[in-house]
């Protein structure tokens, strides 16, 4: 019993050290949510999806006095959002160094939705490489975690044993999957807020939907289907470019283009002002055309 006692107080411990670094955030009706301390002069990060306003966003502190914010910046393709409270002296904690986390380690879920901390318990179930998000970010690692993410969990940190920051849960990048954005991207992203107000994201100036290709065609590129061009922007890159309405777009830069998502992820902000190769099927031939990516105001 002795070894599920000091268990018990090892993550109790964990929790309140981690804790004096999670605000309540309240930027969108009814449901307040979570952030982190970043900085100690009010730098706070959480989620995109929660901040559904820009301005008096409420910050409830851990010692239970609240302030306001504004949102400085967001990056939707990472579920990132930057706000900078009217406050200073904010307590920020130490970050766990990423190489040491293994999946099965135990790790907390934290959030503050209300004024107390709250917390879950589970396991880092997945570790990975970088990878591309749906909606086109790009994460240093994937960590996926069996966390139960409550209502106002998001935003809020990920934490180890000992009571360090491992990075920020979502529960939007994924349906049905708690996700957490690593330390290495947050610092990423959030400098690059903090510097630029956006984050750069490309575009080509296609409205688009997928369509089944001919067999002929499936087999030759190796996928079943394409993003059929239903309009082209006036002046945009794929206009420039020489691709019309009507086209079918098969690939970039020989990554394949199956659905929204696979346009979205290649469409990346380092992507931004590059000539890519796309290909195109019109009238039934394949082509190939040269692209300068956009970026998108």
């Amino acid at each position: 019993m002795s070894v599920l006692s000091d268990l018990s107080n090892a993550l109790a411990t964990a929790t309140e050290t981690a804790g004096v670094g999670v605000v309540r955030v309240e930027a969108r009706p009814r449901l307040p949510a979570s952030g982190i301390v970043w900085s100690a002069d009010g730098v706070i990060v959480t989620a995109h999806h929660v901040v559904e306003q820009e301005d008096s966003i409420g910050i409830g502190l851990p010692d239970g006095k609240t302030t306001t914010a504004k949102l400085v910046g967001r990056d939707p393709t990472t579920d990132l959002a930057v706000l900078r409270a009217q406050s200073g002296n904010l307590t920020t904690r130490t970050w766990a160094d990423p190489a040491a986390l293994k999946v099965g380690h135990l790790v907390l879920a934290l959030g503050r939705p209300e004024q107390n901390v709250m917390a879950t318990l589970g396991v880092v179930s997945a570790l990975g490489d970088a990878w591309r998000t749906p909606a086109g970010g790009r994460l240093d690692r994937y960590l996926q975690t069996d966390v139960v993410m409550y209502p106002g969990f998001s935003g809020g940190p990920l934490v180890d044993a000992n009571g360090q920051f491992i990075g920020l849960n979502t529960s939007a990048l994924l349906r049905g999957v708690s996700i957490t954005v690593p330390a290495t991207t947050l610092r990423s992203v959030v400098e690059t807020l903090l510097t630029k107000g956006h984050i750069r994201r490309g575009y080509l100036g296609v409205g688009a939907q997928p369509v089944r290709l001919p067999d002929a065609l499936a087999k030759q590129l190796g996928q079943e289907t394409g993003l059929l061009a239903v309009s082209v922007e006036p002046g945009g890159p794929a206009e420039h470019a020489g691709i019309f309405m009507g086209d079918t777009l098969g690939a970039l830069d020989a990554q394949p283009i199956r659905h929204l998502d696979d346009l979205l992820a290649a469409l990346s902000s380092d992507r931004v002002g590059a000539t890519v190769t796309a290909r195109v099927v019109r009238g039934g031939q394949l082509r190939e055309v040269s692209v300068v990516i956009g970026e998108r105001g």
